[in-house]
């Protein structure tokens, strides 16, 4: 590992500065809404605060990477893609003629997406959710006979597995990566990629309260000047992460901009396909099962993205194999 200590020096430094900062800044944000003086700042700061919470996911997270292994990471992003198949599917019109095709996207697609993925079966997992089950899945709806409003909602169903499984289950993806001969890990790499999404939407929202401006039709919590700040601010911590990476600081700062633009278009098209569905609201606490989509929607675009383009770069720059 870069700066001269060892990969389980690092996981250490790494997780005590996590808890150390995230604790600090929960209890800070804490103490500044009590104080708040009027209605707006309390909202301000509660949707912050929800934000900076979130930070404790990432903590767990790579906690169970690191100590626990992939199969337990692998469980537990399968977790989370069900709660999020679950609150899509839960704005969708469905009929009770579509029970079969529930049971296929939730009880078979999850667990064989996720298997495919500890299996590290990469041209298995990547074509499994968008080839197979987009042509299954309308055959089985089909076969109930049902056909009013039959395309719109196979179309629902397929579009929830490719968002809520196929893209969220590229993030456990990147921990099989095997970095080892660059002194690194993919559960670092991982870390990274989950740090950065996390502060870029932490940041965004955080300048977009501070700076003020018009607010983005998408997500009225953010601004154009606040995004555009903290997509700035997320890069450069991207940037100073790069000692995480097997990549020099110009390739990290691009990669860093990679997630950050992919951050940002997950946010849009998602929160476009709940008020779409019908639901505006944007919650300002986060658990699982009321508000999850909104809190992964950067995840959602950024975690195939960089998954990818870390396996393109690989072939171009002659890395070792990492299959």
């Amino acid at each position: 590992m870069r700066l001269g200590i060892s990969l389980q020096e690092g996981y250490l430094i790494i997780l005590a500065t996590l808890i150390v900062l995230q604790g600090a800044g929960t209890i800070y944000g804490l103490w500044a809404q009590g104080r708040a003086a009027t209605p707006e700042a309390v909202r301000r700061l509660a949707v912050a605060n929800s934000r900076v919470r979130m930070g404790w996911w990432l903590i767990i997270v790579f906690t169970v990477a690191w100590w626990w292994g992939m199969a337990s990471l692998v469980v537990l992003f399968a977790i989370f893609s069900f709660f999020l198949l679950r609150e899509f599917i839960a704005l969708t019109p469905i009929r009770h003629t579509d029970h079969w095709v529930l049971v296929v996207a939730f009880y078979l697609a999850i667990p064989a997406q996720y298997a495919l993925v500890y299996f590290n079966l990469t041209h298995v997992f990547t074509l499994f959710i968008p080839v197979y089950l987009f042509l299954v899945l309308p055959v089985i709806a089909a076969m109930s006979h049902d056909t009013e409003r039959y395309l719109e909602r196979v179309a629902k169903v397929q579009w929830g597995l490719m968002i809520c499984v196929f893209c969220v289950s590229h993030a456990p993806a990147i921990a099989t990566l095997d970095f080892e001969s660059r002194k690194t890990s993919g559960e670092l790499m991982l870390l990274f990629f989950l740090i950065i999404v996390f502060l870029a939407d932490l940041f965004s929202v955080l300048a977009s309260s501070a700076l003020g401006g018009k607010a983005l039709k998408m997500n009225p919590n953010k601004t154009v000047k606040g995004l555009t700040v903290g997509s700035c601010l997320a890069v450069i911590a991207g940037i100073g992460l790069y000692w995480l990476t097997p990549f020099s600081i110009l390739q990290t700062a691009l990669y860093a901009l990679a997630i950050v633009l992919s951050c940002i278009m997950g946010d849009m098209v998602i929160s476009s396909v709940k008020r779409s569905l019908g639901s505006k609201s944007w919650e300002s606490e986060f658990y699982i099962g009321r508000g999850i989509i909104e809190r992964l929607a950067p995840l959602t675009f950024a975690a195939p993205v960089f998954y990818h383009l870390t396996l393109i770069f690989q072939n171009f720059a002659h890395f070792p194999s990492i299959n």
